[in-house]
């Protein structure tokens, strides 16, 4: 796989910030997104987190299933400050 690949597309990370993620300590999926945000975008990894396993995998010299998934963060949606006020009186 080239360098300049795309392979999260929401964060428009490149498998060569990945190599660099690895590079610097990176071992698992959730070390390459807390370092590049790979995974982090809108559609929280369902696209990429495959590709940069295959990435890992390749670069770590271990087998597929030697990973995990991604750690999942619940969503987060924003509030306005009045639906927080009311909560705060009730």
């Amino acid at each position: 796989m080239e360098d300049d690949t795309i392979v999260c597309r929401c964060e428009e990370v490149t498998v060569e910030e990945i190599r660099k993620a690895i590079r610097e300590g990176a071992v698992d999926v959730t070390g390459v997104k807390r370092r590049t945000r790979a995974g982090m975008g809108l559609c929280q990894g369902r696209t990429c987190e495959k590709i940069v396993t295959q990435v890992l995998a390749r670069e770590l010299q271990k087998p597929l299933s030697a990973f995990k998934q991604a750690t999942v963060q619940a969503p987060v949606q924003p509030i306005t400050f009045n639906l927080l006020a009311k909560a705060s009186h009730d």
